[in-house]
């Protein structure tokens, strides 16, 4: 039975003590990390300098979120900074098959974002050139909002193409995962979970990872 992976978000750590809380959250399966420019959403947060530095001070991969314009310029700077893989959005790139192809030349993981508007369909046809894609259950930005739930439809399309086709591409979701909400996703196929306010929300982030887990595993469908 596949495994379901926890990418607890630091967009709602404490970013003067972003260390000590990614020792906080040992126990998750990768650290995600949304790199947004003020252009492509409206929000600004962090670059290629401090990715590279949290890249060098944790043991978990690094799974950077581009919410940025112009990823096929800036993709790569973060695949050098150390980066486990790197998500791009649908709209944001002007060759998406030749930035994941230039990924996996340079060692990383190529994955692509579909924000909630964003059917899933038109890139069927290019699937198995993505080792992930991710599916936004909340509009890209900011952290702290509420689950769409209408959003498990496209997980369902997604899992079901993917078994068609036998390949192995995982299916992420990001916002409003919760132990409430994790279930959800899993039931409908989604095999890695982007929480942040959820677990660095909790007075404990390390329960806070193994009960979003464990609630996800009991429920997930190989």
């Amino acid at each position: 039975m596949t495994s379901i992976q926890i990418a607890p978000s630091i967009l709602s750590a404490d970013f003067c003590n972003l260390e000590r809380d990614l020792k906080a959250i040992a126990n998750a399966d990768l650290v995600h990390v949304d790199v947004m420019d003020h252009h492509f959403v409206p929000n600004l947060t962090l670059g290629e300098p401090i990715v590279k530095r949290i890249c060098e001070v944790t043991d978990l991969p690094v799974d950077v979120h581009l919410m940025i314009e112009d990823p096929d310029r800036w993709a790569p700077e973060f695949a050098k900074a150390g980066a486990y893989s790197v998500t791009f959005h649908m709209g944001a790139t002007h060759a998406p098959v030749r930035l994941a192809r230039q990924l996996h030349d340079m060692g990383v993981r190529a994955c692509f974002a579909v924000r909630p508007a964003e059917p899933v369909e038109p890139i069927f046809d290019i699937l198995e050139e993505f080792d992930m894609i991710l599916v936004m259950t909340v509009e890209p930005g900011f952290g702290g909002q509420k689950f769409l739930g209408n959003q498990m439809a496209k997980v369902r399309r997604l899992r079901d193409e993917i078994t068609r086709r036998g390949l192995d591409t995982k299916i992420q979701v990001d916002g409003g995962v919760s132990p409430t909400t994790a279930h959800i996703v899993a039931e409908a196929g989604a095999d890695v979970l982007v929480a942040g306010s959820a677990v660095y929300g909790a007075e404990d982030p390390a329960k806070a990872i193994d009960q979003i887990r464990d609630n996800a595993q009991a429920a997930y469908k190989d």
